[in-house]
């Protein structure tokens, strides 16, 4: 069911559960993903080191799996936790609060 790209990885969009805000975005591969379901804990597959790695284990901001959904293409997850701590590697809850882009904001009917 798990459309992969080229270097056998799928995106994995990662939630808070309660709020519904955009944690981050990190890489799963098929083992990734099992550990993932089995263990209650999101695991990841880094691409810069190639290997895995669970949220959490070294930082101590870890993330609990409550959902896990595939998107209708198969190219995509998205998981909601509970996250214990800052999401980012940067120390800062979510990895999509720092460097917002501008863009025309669009209304419904035009």
């Amino acid at each position: 069911m798990l459309k992969h790209d080229g270097a056998g990885l799928v995106a994995a969009i990662i939630q808070q559960f309660d709020s519904k805000e955009v944690l981050m975005l990190g890489w799963m591969d098929n083992e990734a993903l099992r550990r993932t379901l089995t263990s209650g804990r999101v695991t990841f597959y880094s691409r810069s080191r190639q290997e895995y790695w669970r949220k959490g284990d070294t930082s101590g901001h870890a993330q609990y799996v409550k959902t896990v959904a595939l998107d209708c293409d198969g190219d995509a997850l998205l998981i909601t936790v509970d996250q214990v701590g800052a999401a980012c590697h940067t120390g800062t809850h979510t990895c999509f609060d720092a460097r917002k882009l501008t863009a025309v904001v669009g209304n419904r009917g035009e």
